[in-house]
């Protein structure tokens, strides 16, 4: 009896151990818990994504397209600036690469009747301050726009080899009077013709007489005169230096301003413009030292 007592004993204070065991592990995981919960060195961050950060954004970059919009700038134009516009043009693109240029080349008269006509245009460049005036009259011309751009010159012009030995006015005249040349001029709605209207004037010269005795030839403008001394269907032909220049035609004399005026290219915008602010940026790079070495080169005198 005293033996099983003793046994019950042992097992009571074996079963006291281990729930006081039981309870020190728990205490102890809970400590454990309880400091990785807390301890702020071991605090689990929020994970940053690259499409999070702000300096490895993964986002489409926002570009501003800045260049101009393409615009299409039409140039009326005299037709003796044929070559000197069109090599202007070239360099010009490099300037403003988002401006077309499109030129309309035809004698003076023909152009504003275009113009008055309706025909699309944003500058005019005549040959004579008359076409651009009447323009100006029926109110076409941008205020304060327009400028006197160029001074050419009138020359008496021969075929190569010159076959009638025309010297100078001098002796045209007194070929004419005897009727032995043809003589080619430009129609009388054209400056290059208006000029040489003077020039007949200047020496008493009746066109009309002229005309009648066969010794004149027509051409619609500067080109066509410029044509028909270098394919020598005509003994001589009064034309713009700049043309003979560029058709290397063979200038036997130059008009004084005495003979026929000056011969003044003024140029300006038109109110019927849609692009008036490229057309004048234009206008106003024709009076730059680029522009200003084609113009010379053939012959053309800055204002």
């Amino acid at each position: 009896m005293k033996k099983a007592k003793t046994i019950k004993k042992t097992l009571a204070i074996a079963l006291a151990l281990l729930l006081a065991l039981s309870i020190a592990a728990c205490s102890d995981t809970d400590v454990v818990d309880h400091v990785a919960t807390d301890d702020p060195t071991n605090q689990s961050s929020p994970t940053t994504t690259a499409a999070q950060s702000p300096t490895d954004s993964t986002s489409p970059t926002q570009t501003t397209d800045t260049s101009p919009d393409p615009v299409e700038i039409i140039v009326f134009a005299a037709a003796s600036m044929t070559e000197t516009l069109e090599e202007i043009a070239i360099i010009y693109k490099e300037v403003a690469p988002h401006v077309t240029l499109v030129f309309n080349f035809a004698s003076s008269g023909t152009l504003k009747t275009q113009i008055e006509e309706g025909a699309e245009c944003d500058m005019f460049i005549s040959a004579a301050p008359r076409q651009m005036n009447e323009l100006e009259e029926l109110d076409f011309v941008l205020k304060e726009t327009r400028l006197d751009l160029l001074e050419n010159k009138v020359a008496l012009t021969v075929p190569s080899g010159n076959p009638k030995n025309i010297t100078g006015f001098d002796s045209l005249i007194a070929a004419l009077a005897s009727g032995d040349i043809l003589m080619a001029m430009g129609n009388s709605d054209v400056p290059v013709g208006q000029y040489t209207q003077r020039i007949f004037e200047y020496f008493n010269l009746d066109e009309d007489a002229l005309a009648s005795s066969g010794v004149l030839s027509y051409g619609s403008d500067v080109k066509e005169v410029t044509v028909q001394v270098s394919e020598a269907s005509v003994d001589c032909g009064i034309v713009y230096a700049t043309d003979a220049f560029s058709a290397d035609l063979q200038v036997v004399a130059y008009a004084t301003a005495d003979m026929c005026g000056q011969v003044i290219y003024p140029a300006a915008i038109l109110n019927i413009s849609a692009n008036t602010a490229e057309a004048q940026a234009f206008l106003d790079y024709l009076s730059t030292p680029a522009a200003v070495a084609v113009f010379e080169n053939v012959g053309f005198s800055m204002m």
